[in-house]
């Protein structure tokens, strides 16, 4: 069997995964719920809440992608190191 196959056969739905999942629709699900925001109090240096909070979120959603890369590239490592230390053997199994 080719390499290909046995990081197949890994859970596609890991913890990390689930992160890099919430890092990437938080910023979609807080600028979509738009009741959240919709008011001008509290006043920051003279703006309305309804615009300095997207622009926050411009910046968070900077940082959530920035760590949902990093871990995605993290985890993409740790699967190719994996498949790399536990060659196939003849029966199929992955080899311990």
């Amino acid at each position: 069997m080719s390499e290909d196959t046995e990081v197949s056969r890994e859970p596609v739905v890991t913890p990390v995964r689930v992160v890099i999942g919430i890092c990437l629709v938080a910023p979609f699900v807080a600028m979509l719920w738009v009741g959240s925001y919709t008011k001008t109090d509290p006043t920051f240096i003279g703006i309305p809440f309804f615009y300095w909070y997207q622009m926050a979120w411009v910046l968070i959603s900077t940082l959530l992608t920035m760590t949902a890369y990093k871990l995605w590239q993290r985890d993409q490592r740790g699967r190719a190191a994996h498949s790399t230390a536990a060659p196939a053997d003849p029966k199929g199994g992955a080899s311990r």
